[in-house]
This record gives structure tokens, sequence and C-alpha cells, in this order.
């Protein structure tokens, strides 16, 4: 079985947009051309996109790619969320005011869907 190959957004610079974090995901778990499919766009598109080469405005890419790609089934709620929803909460801080938001933040940190955690273990689950 073959490892996935880690996809390389140093040309975004330290913090990628979310949108190109989640093609990258989508990348490292198939190809630039199977991801390009999954979101209507082409390998060309997908390539250019992850170097930070796109000739064009990346907006309609973008919305593209969170739609296909932003939507996340959050373990603690039981319910789907956007990948917006769940970035914001789970790099918030630890809301040690309440213990039901605090049992949800502690899910976050140890989620497959963050990416944090899925770069300190080895193991990369299927969607």
């Amino acid at each position: 079985m073959n490892q996935a190959a880690r996809v390389d957004l140093s040309a975004w610079g330290e913090q990628p947009p979310l949108w190109v974090s989640l093609l990258a995901r989508e990348v490292e778990q198939s190809n630039r051309k199977s991801a390009g499919e999954r979101v209507g766009v082409s390998r060309t598109a997908v390539s250019l996109v992850l170097v930070n080469r796109y000739p064009c405005s990346t907006e309609g890419v973008a919305r593209k790619v969170m739609d296909v790609l932003g939507r996340i089934e959050c373990v603690a709620l039981g319910e789907v969320i956007t990948a917006e929803q769940c970035q914001t909460y789970r790099e918030r801080k630890a809301p040690t005011h309440n213990p039901m938001a605090m049992q949800h933040w502690r899910a976050c940190q140890h989620c497959p869907n963050n990416p944090n955690c899925a770069a300190e273990e080895p193991r990369h689950g299927s969607h």
C-alpha cells in the first residue's frame, strides 16, 4: 500500500487558506486528477492552485472546493458542519466555563478531521 505524499503548500505562506488546505488533503488521499474531478476543476487548475500560481482569481475554485470538501461530519456533535465551523471551534481557547463545551473542545483536539492531529499521528483514515 502506497503512503500518500504530502502536498507542499509553502508557496501559500505559513497559514494557507482553509480551502487550499482542504484541496491539498484531498490530493494527498487520492491524486490531483481525482481531486479535480471531484471538485469540478481540471488537474492543471489543482496543480496551479497548490503552488499558488493560478493565473486568475481563485474565488471560483475556492467556492467549488468549499461546496464539495468543506462539509465535515462532526463526531462530537453528531451532525454535519462546515469546515469553517470546525476550524473555528477547534482553534478557540478551551471553554473552561462550560463542561459540555469543554467536552466538545477536547474531542476536537483528537478528532481525525483536525489537521494538527493528523500531522502528529501516522495513520490516515478514509472518509
